[in-house]
């Protein structure tokens, strides 16, 4: 750790305090995705108002949404002249599913081999906490913060942000700011810095077909009615083409080419084909034709078919034409592209491939555009030098293939969106044995603290 570093000190006095902080956070079930979880999810938000009290923040109260709260606090001492940054992050977790594949209990905290596990260890509780205690660390030391630092804590991200959106409108002038900034991200390696610079827009459809009334008898019937599941196969192969790429019309007309920077930095990251193959559990890798891996999660659109269900799954045979069938879609969306103009282009060329005599219905299953930021803005060049200062080389870009909502941050706020995340590709977001390495964490709150003195710095 570097002795120059603004909050070195501070680490190494109030390392263990913060780590059982952390611990105390990750004990509390804070699952927005089930209902019988809500008093946890509110607990996790008085807890978070709490931290931003403890930390020196004012204003701090728990905003009511038809759903979970989000939790909001300030300091606004820095001066009208100086920057003003809202930092967002969420305080909901995922379910546990499936226990049996933990090696210790999700909501019962442990550090093995320099890692925290727990479920929201790294996904968002302990991202969120290393920024709160980075400007708890320069209230301590300074009596101040280079910056005006608004918190927006949220309490169903993991859930899709439902509500969020109409939160920012309801509550945008006490959120106006100059910059937003994100940790809820990743980096490359630990030895390999990087900045994301945007994450994918997301629009999903469910789709169920029907072909008749009930199911029929397949020696009777079959060969001479028509068969959902096989309609449904068609359906499904006729999405992509046989270079990997979208049939829908107009798919890719909106596509934001990569600068020379963005191309750049992906080509320097040390991708392994075989590494990547490996994490995820395949033994091939596919996709649209003249793209790299990289790119084709990262930066161009997809389409993913994500269940299919139709006639008998059991054991043994049913002999039967089913009469319906349903089947998920999702599409990935990049810079530009809008998740309005993609689901009527999707809607539209898919009631065109059915046939007479067949009912289609087609629900919509939620949408996030994309987000993106402009490489060559002031608060870009601000962050890099944050996070080169603390890890001791430039960070490289990188790009998010997930969703979530940066997007409406970036927009309602009229702000450019940083990501300062120092979670790890293999942290186990979302799934068993979630983790946060430790040594990325302390990294973490030490770039923050940079980071503020860095924006502080700057006219914006």
């Amino acid at each position: 750790m570097a002795p120059d570093l603004a909050l070195a000190d501070y680490v190494a006095a109030e390392r263990e305090r913060i780590l059982a902080t952390l611990f105390e956070w990750l004990r509390i079930p804070s699952i927005s995705a089930h209902p019988d979880r809500a008093g946890d999810v509110r607990r996790s938000a008085e807890f978070t108002a709490d931290l931003l009290r403890e930390a020196g923040f004012e204003h701090v109260e728990l905003l009511e949404t038809e759903g979970a709260p989000s939790v909001y606090g300030d300091w606004l001492h820095a001066g009208p002249d100086s920057p003003t940054v809202v930092v967002y992050g969420h305080h909901d977790v995922q379910p546990a599913d499936p226990l049996d594949q933990w090696r210790s209990p999700p909501f019962e905290p442990v550090v093995v081999d320099g890692e925290c596990q727990a479920r929201g260890a790294v996904d968002d509780k302990g991202q969120v906490l290393y920024e709160i205690e980075a400007a708890r660390g320069l209230l301590r030391r300074d009596g101040r913060l280079p910056v005006n630092l608004k918190f927006l804590v949220e309490g169903e991200e993991e859930v899709g942000s439902p509500h969020f959106e109409a939160l920012l409108h309801a509550e945008r002038d006490r959120l106006r700011c100059d910059a937003v900034v994100v940790s809820d991200t990743t980096m490359w390696a630990p030895d390999v810095p990087s900045v994301c610079m945007g994450m994918r827009g997301l629009v999903a459809f469910d789709v169920t077909v029907r072909t008749g009334s009930i199911d029929l008898h397949s020696g009777v019937f079959g060969g001479s009615v028509p068969n959902p599941a096989h309609l449904i196969a068609r359906l499904v192969a006729a999405l992509h083409d046989d270079a990997g790429r979208v049939t829908v019309p107009g798919f890719y007309d909106e596509v934001r080419p990569l600068t020379e920077a963005e191309q750049s930095s992906l080509c320097l990251l040390p991708f392994s084909a075989d590494d990547w193959k490996a994490k995820a559990g395949v033994r091939r890798l596919e996709g649209e034709e003249g793209r790299s891996t990289l790119e084709r999660t990262w930066t161009r659109p997809t389409c993913d078919v994500v269940g299919i269900t139709a006639g008998y799954g059991g054991a043994g045979i049913k002999t039967i034409v089913p009469a319906s069938g349903n089947f998920k879609v999702t599409f990935r969306l990049v810079a530009d592209q809008d998740p309005a103009g993609v689901g009527a282009a999707f809607t539209g060329w898919l009631r065109a491939q059915v046939p007479e005599g067949v009912d289609i219905e087609i629900v919509p299953e939620g949408a996030v555009a994309p987000a993106l930021t402009p490489v060559d803005h002031p608060a870009v060049g601000a962050l890099c030098r944050a996070v080169e200062r603390v890890w001791g080389t430039a960070p490289l870009f990188t790009r998010e293939g997930g969703s979530g909502p940066e997007e409406a941050l970036g927009r309602v706020l009229a702000a450019p969106v940083l990501y300062l995340g120092i979670g790890l590709p293999d942290d186990r977001f979302h799934a068993p044995n979630e983790r946060m390495v430790m040594d990325q964490f302390w990294k973490g709150l030490l770039a923050a603290g940079e980071l503020w003195h860095e924006i502080g710095a700057l006219t914006l």
